[in-house]
């Protein structure tokens, strides 16, 4: 287990940028598997990008491809989401997680410790 903390989340038009991070303490990030969620209310958690371990292969959700990049800053232990050109339909609160290394994955129960989430809101 591995503890993390989100943060970035704010209120934004719609077009707008916002850049999430996800620190941890005491455990290196870069010996994880990391992934972004976002829940909206009434709707199952899904999955927006996901980086390997070593951050050689990342993967995206069709509804966030080309707007929202996924990386990880290893000096500062920290992986971030970069989301551009933000629509209301992105609104949720997000979550990053930490899975075990292997190869990039997306299925949320493969992820064994979670953040406690920053909210995003995207105003039209």
């Amino acid at each position: 287990q591995v503890q993390l903390v989100e943060s970035g989340g704010g209120l934004v038009q719609a077009g707008g940028s916002l850049r999430l991070s996800c620190a941890a303490s005491g455990r290196t990030l870069g010996t994880y598997n990391m992934g972004w969620f976002r829940q909206a209310p009434g709707k199952e958690r899904e999955v927006v990008a996901a980086i390997n371990w070593i951050g050689a292969t990342t993967y995206y959700a069709d509804s966030v491809k080309v707007r929202f990049t996924i990386s990880r800053e290893y000096l500062k232990n920290s992986v971030n989401l970069q989301m551009n050109s933000l629509k209301p339909e992105d609104t949720a609160v997000y979550y990053c997680a930490a899975g075990a290394a292997s190869d990039v994955y997306f299925n949320k129960e493969r992820y064994h410790s979670w953040g406690q989430g920053t909210q995003v809101t995207v105003s039209s």
